[in-house]
């Protein structure tokens, strides 16, 4: 039987000598040879040759008891052995880095996969105005090796040192390591309150050199890890990762 259609030829497995490289925007494709991966549990939506898949958890007892207790983190498989692993995550976008001996602050819920000789904890967050609600925290990616990000939408890289820099916590992806960050509380004056407010009244504020990445949705991850829009404005909202 004759198939007819572009299928075959337009989506063909394509070919490169990166470690991660992108199969499209959605699909990253991870070549095994170059030693182990860490990649987001149940991320894996295809591979070939012979890979393995050990479920970590939080990552060990000290990296389990943050999460519970800040509500950050991420569940994380180990990936070995040899060929081709193909992982996403609902048809996210998905963004490739590359870190050499340095450091990302990245909301948990967007960490995707990531070099074995990338290290991450989960870090509190020096802000003053976090402390309104006894903190915040982020994971925190550091070393040298590839580190694979999700986000929903195009985003966009903004220089905090080129003006004062402003995002909505949900909407926030990471940012690099000489960033600096606060939080802002806006109320609108006294008639927006009165009227119901804006919706925006808690915000992150940036300083210092770098970029922070801001995706075009202000989504969290709910309970049973299914993303859901964030009705914005609440302190719940800003700690909610």
């Amino acid at each position: 039987m004759t198939i007819h259609g572009t299928l075959f030829n337009d989506f063909r497995e394509i070919t490169s000598p990166d470690p991660f490289a992108l199969q499209n925007k959605k699909l990253l494709k991870i070549q095994m040879q170059y030693g182990p991966v860490w990649a987001r549990t149940g991320s894996m939506v295809a591979y070939q040759g012979d890979v393995r898949f050990q479920n970590k958890g939080s990552g060990g007892l000290d990296k389990l008891l943050k999460s519970k207790l800040t509500g950050e983190g991420v569940d994380l498989m180990q990936c070995t052995g040899d060929g081709e692993l193909f992982v996403a995550d609902a048809a996210s976008e998905i963004q490739v880095l590359y870190l050499a001996d340095d450091m990302l602050s990245v909301n948990g819920s967007s960490v995707l996969a990531f070099s074995d000789s990338i290290q991450w904890d989960i870090h509190r967050i020096a802000a003053r105005g976090g402390m309104m609600a006894g903190g915040m925290y982020n994971v925190a990616l550091r070393g040298t090796g590839y580190v694979a990000l999700v986000t929903r939408g195009d985003p966009v890289a903004l220089d905090v040192a080129s003006a004062p820099t402003f995002a909505d916590a949900n909407a926030v992806v990471c940012w690099t390591s000489a960033v600096t960050m606060d939080v802002r509380v806006d109320t609108g004056g006294l008639g927006s309150m009165l009227r119901g407010g804006t919706g925006e009244l808690i915000q992150m504020a940036f300083g210092g050199q770098g970029y922070v990445i801001v995706q075009p949705s202000e989504s969290v991850v709910s309970g049973g890890g299914e993303r859901v829009q964030s009705k914005g404005g609440g302190l719940g909202s800003l700690l909610g990762g």
